[in-house]
C-alpha cells in the first residue's frame, strides 16, 4: 500500500551463547561451505527459543523468531515485553545497528534511534559540542542543526548546562538532551527504546507530548518500547507484544496492554495454581473472580457485585495466617488493599474457599489487576506473587440517552447522603 512506509518480513536473529562469533573456526568453515554451494546455514536449523530463566541444552539461541509487521504512516505502535523478550534487539535490527541472521526490512524514508542514554555523546565535550556531534551521527547537516540548535536547547531543559562537559550532567540530562537532539531531527521514523524512564515526570510528560506531535501533527511513524504502561496507551495506536522472541499478541494498545500483564491467562476472571504453589504449609489451588447471580465465566460489567475467592488448603501445622490481595490500575499503581487480617473470617486448618465481596458497582470501568500475599502473624509474608491474574470490568447497560463511557477515578462508592435547612 501507498501509506506503508516499514515492513518487516521473516526477521530473525540468533546468537551463539557466550562467544563471539560462531565460536569455534571448524563453525566458521562449515557456514563458508555451505553458502560457496548456494546452500542454507546449517546452524540456523538449531538453537532454542529465548527463554532466560531456563537452562538449554543448545548453544544457540533465537533472540527473534519470525517477526512479520507492517507500519503505515503516522502510526505509533507500541512495543511491550519482558526483560529478554527480544524488543531492543528489533529496534537494533530496525535501526541498522547489527544486522537480522534471516528475514528483510523495506523502509521508506529516514530513520532515527534513540536506544540508549547517551548514545554517540562525548563525555569532555559541552552539550553544545554534543548536539552538533550527536545530529551528526544521526544524519543532520550542520546547517539544519544550526537551524534548529535554539528548539533543541530549549526542549531538553539544559540551558544553563549547555556550554558544561556533558561528563558533569547527570542521567536524567543527557536523556533529555539525546530526546532533544532526536526529536528535531524531523525523520520519518523514530524509534524510541526504554530510555524515558530516566527523566522526571516533568519531561517524560514533555517528550510524551512531542510524541504525539510527532505522529499526530507531522505525519510521522513511532516504534516506542516501554514499561510503562500508561504511556503506551495514551501515545499508541496499535500494540505489540513479544515473548521468548516471538510475536504473541497484536492489535489495540489497550488490549495489548491487558494481554501482557494478564500473564496469558487460562481461563476468564480465573487463575489455576496446579501443583506450583504447594509446600509444607499451605496449598493454593485456585483464584476466581465472578457477579453474584451470574456464571463464574460471565465478563464482569460495573453494576455487578463481585466476589473473590480464592481456593486454599491450610496444613494442620500452621496458625495465624491471613490472605491479602493488592488491587492494582493498568498501570501497576496500587489502589488499595483487601485483607481478612481484621475479619472474623479467619483462615482455619483445612480446605475451604474464602470469599471477600466488593460491594455493587465498586469499581469503574476499565482492567485491574491482583497480587497476592500470605502472611504470618500480621508480619511475615510467607508466599507473594505480583500480578497473579487479571480482570476486566466492562460498562453495563444505562438508560437510553445516559452518558455513555468511564467516569473519572477507580472506584464508585456509593455513599450515604443527607440533606437540612439552614
Amino acid at each position: 500500500m501507498s501509506d506503508v512506509i516499514l515492513k518487516v518480513k521473516n526477521i530473525s536473529k540468533q546468537y551463539r551463547l557466550g562467544l563471539v562469533s560462531s565460536g569455534t573456526v571448524s563453525h566458521d568453515l562449515k557456514r563458508w561451505w555451505y553458502k560457496l554451494r548456494g546452500k542454507d546455514d546449517p546452524f540456523l536449523k538449531i538453537g532454542e527459543i529465548n527463554n532466560s530463566s531456563t537452562k538449554g541444552s543448545s548453544s544457540y539461541v533465537w533472540a527473534l523468531r519470525d517477526i512479520n509487521f507492517e507500519l503505515h504512516r503516522g502510526e505509533v505502535l507500541g512495543i511491550i515485553g519482558k526483560n529478554g523478550a527480544g524488543k531492543s534487539t528489533l529496534l537494533k535490527i530496525l535501526s541498522r545497528v547489527t544486522s537480522p541472521t534471516t528475514g528483510e526490512i523495506k523502509t521508506r524514508g529516514k530513520i532515527a534511534s534513540l536506544l540508549e542514554v547517551g548514545t554517540g555523546f562525548h563525555p569532555e565535550m559541552t552539550g553544545l559540542e554534543n548536539i552538533y556531534l550527536n545530529g551528526a551521527i544521526l544524519g543532520m547537516t550542520k546547517k539544519e542543526i544550526a537551524s534548529k540548535i535554539d528548539e533543541i536547547i530549549e526542549f531538553s531543559g539544559c540551558q544553563r548546562y549547555i556550554n558544561t562537559p556533558v561528563k558533569r550532567y547527570s542521567s536524567g540530562m543527557r536523556v533529555r538532551l539525546a530526546f532533544a537532539v532526536a526529536a528535531h531531527l524531523e525523520p520519518d521514523i523514530l524509534v524510541v527504546d526504554e530510555v524515558l524512564a530516566v527523566g522526571d515526570a516533568e519531561f517524560q510528560k514533555k517528550a510524551v507530548g512531542k510524541m504525539k506531535d510527532i505522529s499526530k501533527g507531522d505525519g510521522r511513524t513511532v516504534l516506542f518500547v516501554s514499561h510503562n504502561m500508561a504511556a503506551v496507551k495514551s501515545l499508541c495506536t496499535r500494540g505489540l507484544v513479544l515473548e521468548n522472541g516471538e510475536i504473541t499478541y497484536e492489535g489495540r494498545p489497550s488490549d495489548a496492554v491487558a494481554y501482557y500483564l494478564n500473564g496469558n491467562s487460562e481461563s476468564l476472571n480465573h487463575y489455576n495454581f496446579g501443583d506450583s504453589k504447594k509446600n509444607e504449609r499451605l496449598k493454593l489451588h485456585g483464584i476466581t473472580i465472578f457477579a453474584k447471580g451470574k456464571r463464574k465465566e460471565t465478563n464482569l460489567d460495573e453494576y455487578d457485585e463481585l466476589t473473590i475467592e480464592t481456593k486454599i488448603t491450610i496444613y494442620p501445622t500452621e496458625n495465624n495466617l491471613h490472605l491479602t490481595y493488592v488491587l492494582k490500575d493498568e498501570t501497576g499503581l496500587s489502589l488499595f488493599t483487601i485483607t481478612n487480617a481484621n475479619s472474623d473470617v479467619p483462615l482455619e486448618v483445612g480446605d475451604c474457599y474464602l470469599r471477600c465481596y466488593l460491594p455493587e458497582g465498586f469499581l469503574n470501568i476499565g482492567t485491574y489487576f491482583l497480587d497476592i500475599y500470605i502472611i504470618e502473624n500480621s508480619k511475615n509474608t510467607i508466599f507473594h506473587q505480583p500480578d497473579i491474574m487479571s480482570f476486566s470490568i466492562q460498562e453495563g447497560e444505562r438508560p437510553l440517552g445516559a452518558w455513555l463511557g468511564k467516569e473519572p477515578g477507580f472506584i464508585k462508592p456509593d455513599f450515604n447522603w443527607t440533606k437540612a435547612r439552614f
